[in-house]
């Protein structure tokens, strides 16, 4: 039976707890339940029966001024039971100070300023984007996608990214804990013809999935893979906050416009689990759901989103550029975006490789992060990304021990993350410190620390490890063709060289953010000499749109 997911209304005015609850329900009362609390305690203890029949809350609506428990508090003890839930502060103006600081330490998703009349314009847009990111990052146990797999299976971790970060829902069947899992495998005495079924997918409509890449799950959900064109005004390589940028203003500009990702929209930045110091989002956002209304918007212009695809090769056939993918196919197009963005830079320590997907991750790996309840996690980096994980992973954890090879956590990581890490109480930032070994049979078991101070080496017990170091081009197939400086970043404008223009076929200068090849632009972090921040990468990919324009009269 579908159970209706609740939103809860607080305030201790019966009037205006009456006000609000009537205009919810005129708005979601066809899809949500709505609930009414007097007070915080009262709320809570709703959340609690709730939580014990399993019914979903999507989203807590508080006021702020309460007798015993105020709403900042209400909200803060929300966060702790349900991390998901989408929290709001109702509060008059006078309190507008109070409502910044529900953001910066409660963490708080919006606050409304009373009055809310009218509510088509002051309630019901913003309880609409936050229910609907509730909607897509919720994860229903009893419909979408079903992975049977180990715990520890690399293959099963690339596959709930993939999932994950495509926004599609999914459940996690661990092989050694589920009796479902087992139930689902069938009967059998050989170990090891069940572990070559593994991980093994579900899909809603029945098929059975043995083993399948990204590629077989995303042909049988329906994500688009092939082009529907072979020729497109605009062609953008790579889906993070610059292609996507890219891709929304090259589409409403009516370039007839097609975005390649090799797996999902976001990017390196769709992995971060809060992105603070973006404009106009002042309780900040996620990096899914940045990259989620992103896409969504660029859906709406007719770009056509292909993923996973890879990109292999480049060719050029006079004044056309021809991609080659990874699957042998090919499409042509007058002008080319590249949004290549980022790696994260391996770890050099021993045994981390063959670790990796098992226990060793590298980014955020938010997938992760509800296995990690009651765990000790580590981390290595001292970045805004290394930071914004700690304080997710924090949530969840017993304990966060960040990892620092530097002497600073401030040198790197912006003020307010240092501030929010130091008043956390079970996160531990260890400085000079870097991991020498992984070690574990078939999953990490334990790491092996080096005090650079002290050159003491000594092991610790550790199950998880997340990896943010360096950041590596992905531009190593387009070595010989495009000019990139010295670590692999691709050179554009003015910062290529006489050397690199030596075959420059036009009379007119490259464009600002222009390759050496005309028509070939590059922006967000594969860039050279870029800014490695979600607005400056955002900004390229709309302004190289500007250059497109002018290349294309030009033809």
């Amino acid at each position: 039976m579908h159970v209706k997911p609740t939103i809860l209304t607080v305030d201790d005015d019966p009037q205006v707890l009456r006000a609000v609850a009537r205009d919810l329900r005129q708005r979601y009362a066809d899809r949500y339940r709505i609930l009414r609390a007097t007070s915080g305690q009262e709320a809570l203890a709703t959340l609690d029966e709730l939580d014990e029949r399993n019914a979903p809350v999507a989203l807590v609506l508080s006021d702020q001024r309460m007798p015993g428990m105020e709403g900042v508090q209400v909200l803060a003890a929300v966060r702790k039971r349900a991390a998901d839930t989408r929290r709001v502060l109702l509060t008059a103006y006078a309190d507008t100070n109070a409502a910044i600081d529900a953001i910066n330490q409660s963490h708080i998703d919006h606050y409304l300023l009373k009055p809310w009349d009218p509510p088509e314009d002051k309630l019901y847009p913003v309880l609409d984007e936050l229910l609907e990111s509730w909607q897509a990052a919720h994860r229903p146990g009893y419909a979408g996608v079903r992975i049977v797999a180990d715990r520890w299976s690399a293959e099963a971790h690339a596959l709930k990214d993939f999932l994950a970060r495509n926004h599609v829902p999914y459940r996690f069947l661990d092989v050694e804990r589920d009796d479902e899992a087992l139930a689902l495998l069938g009967p059998s005495d050989d170990e090891a013809a069940r572990d070559a079924q593994l991980p093994l997918v579900l899909l809603p409509d029945g098929p059975r999935l043995t083993a399948p890449s990204t590629r077989d799950v995303a042909q049988h959900l329906g994500l688009r893979t092939q082009a529907a064109a072979p020729f497109y005004d605009l062609a953008i390589v790579g889906g993070g906050p610059a292609g996507l940028a890219g891709a929304v203003y090259g589409g409403s500009e009516g370039l007839r416009t097609v975005l390649l990702e090799r797996q999902a929209t976001g990017g390196q930045a769709g992995t971060s689990s809060r992105i603070e110091n973006y404009l106009g989002f002042p309780s900040g956002l996620s990096g899914s759901e940045l990259a989620r209304r992103a896409t969504i918007q660029a859906q709406r212009f007719e770009v056509e989103i292909l993923t996973p695809q890879e990109v292999t090769g480049l060719g050029s056939d006079g004044p056309y550029r021809i991609l080659s993918f990874a699957d042998g196919t090919e499409l042509r197009c007058h002008t080319l975006l590249l949004c290549l963005g980022v790696d994260w830079r391996r770890l050099p320590a021993a045994n981390a490789e063959a670790l990796t997907g098992r226990g060793v991750y590298y980014g955020a790996a938010l997938t992760e992060a509800i296995a990690c309840r009651g765990e000790t996690v580590y981390t290595i980096g001292a970045g805004n990304s290394a930071g914004q994980a700690a304080l997710h992973f924090a949530l969840y954890a017993e304990r966060v021990v960040m990892l620092v090879r530097g002497g600073d956590l401030a040198s790197k990581m912006s003020r307010y993350l240092v501030d929010r890490i130091e008043a956390t109480e079970n996160i531990e930032v260890r400085l000079s410190t870097e991991v020498t070994a992984c070690h574990g049979d078939d999953h990490l078991e334990r790491l092996t620390l080096r005090d650079r101070i002290e050159d003491a080496i000594y092991d610790v017990e550790a199950r998880y490890l997340f990896i943010f170091i360096g950041a590596a081009p992905r531009t190593a197939w387009l070595d010989g063709l495009l000019a990139r400086d010295a670590h692999g970043f691709l050179r554009t404008g003015a910062d290529l060289t006489p050397d690199d223009l030596r075959n420059w076929p036009l009379p007119r200068d490259p464009f600002l953010l222009e390759c050496n090849i005309p028509g070939v632009f590059a922006a967000g972090d594969v860039r050279h000499q870029s800014i490695k921040r979600v607005a400056s990468a955002v900004g390229e990919g709309s302004v190289a749109i500007h250059f497109v324009h002018r290349h294309l009269s030009g033809l």
